[in-house]
């Protein structure tokens, strides 16, 4: 019996150091009083090819584990541990139950050029210190390669072990499964709350929303019925913020008029007092003012650049072409927006406003 125990116990243990963390720890769904705890973790592979001698392309066999806790209070930095190991360790802080200032972070299109999406890390590491992240939205290439998961995961790992994170669907995630169960997402469009301010993604990648159509149609038209729902429900916060992957307006001549379902929108932004959007989907920095409402667009996160070279007349305030993100610091009725290159340099900044 006890070398029946012996090989059991023996087995346990060449099973756990078989796992290696592939994605996070991470903290997800962090909302008032609950938080999930994500981690992915590799467990062999798998091999393909054309022929029996050329079996050369190889992707992980991934796993998601997960654990949530409640009862959390407000504005209190929590640290965990999910298998004992340095890698396993993080942690993360609660949103206030008020005013309290506090910061975060917008970025995306991370796909490629992994050595600039490293930069665009450090850079969020060494120049802010954010509670939680934003992203806008591309974090892979393919969202079905599951080799590509590993990538984006050991780049961020350093960043995602410190803060909450919460992205919004690019069209290169391609709807896939695995940004669901990574990221704990229920809904391809969601919202939550942080401090006085309030948070809401929107899924614009319509284009894989559904297969048909019509179901397409059905699809838009329901997440806009939520996102009037949700705007009207809000109208007590101090900011509310808009966050999708396809920009409703463009500097990027080839694109311009591309988006014509969240141009569409923009009434409702008007309508509820939204205090600003961002976007990704471009792969530079654009700022807008239109009507009051600040549009910003930060894609810059590591896949190659793109042009501005036809900015839109009488509402632009700001168009590059370079590798960023975007710093928000919230304090009370002002908050301070700078978009900040890898080097550290300041290329825009400007104060949003509580709404009154």
């Amino acid at each position: 019996m006890k070398r029946i125990v012996g090989l059991l116990a023996a087995a346990v243990c060449l099973a756990q150091a078989a796992e290696k963390i592939a994605g996070g720890p991470m903290v997800v769904n962090l909302k008032g009083r609950s938080a999930t705890v994500v981690w992915v973790v590799e467990q062999g592979s798998a091999k393909l090819g054309t022929t029996p001698g050329a079996i050369d392309k190889s992707a992980p066999a991934l796993e998601v584990r997960q654990t949530s806790f409640s009862g959390l209070a407000p504005g209190k930095t929590y640290y965990y541990d999910v298998d004992g190991s340095d890698a396993g360790k993080g942690s993360f802080k609660t949103p206030p139950s008020g005013a309290e200032p506090f910061e975060f972070v917008v970025f995306g299109d991370t796909r490629t050029r992994h050595d600039v999406h490293r930069r665009v890390i450090a850079s969020i590491l060494k120049y802010s210190e954010p509670e939680f992240v934003l992203h806008s939205g591309d974090l892979v290439s393919d969202g079905y390669d599951s080799a590509q998961w590993p990538v984006f995961f050991d780049i961020e790992r350093e960043l995602l072990r410190k803060i909450a994170f919460y992205p919004a669907l690019g069209n290169h995630e391609r709807n896939n499964r695995q940004f669901y169960d990574f990221f704990q997402v229920g809904t391809p469009y969601y919202s939550f709350d942080w401090g006085t301010a309030h948070f809401i993604v929107l899924n614009s990648d319509l284009g894989n929303a559904a297969s048909t159509p019509s179901a397409k149609e059905a699809f838009w038209q329901a997440q806009k019925t939520w996102f009037e729902e949700d705007l009207k429900a809000s109208q007590k916060a101090s900011y509310r913020f808009v966050i999708a992957h396809h920009p409703p307006m463009t500097a990027v001549s080839r694109r311009q008029a591309g988006n014509p379902e969240m141009a569409a929108l923009l009434p409702l932004f008007d309508k509820y007092k939204v205090t600003a959007g961002f976007f990704g989907h471009d792969h530079n920095y654009q700022h807008y003012l239109k009507d009051g409402i600040h549009y910003v667009v930060s894609g810059g996160g590591g896949a190659p650049l793109y042009d501005v070279a036809n900015p839109p007349a009488g509402i632009t305030v700001k168009a590059t072409s370079v590798e960023h993100f975007c710093r928000i610091r919230m304090n009370g009725d002002t908050a301070k927006v700078a978009a900040i290159g890898v080097d550290g340099a300041v290329l825009d900044e400007f104060e949003l406003h509580a709404s009154k």
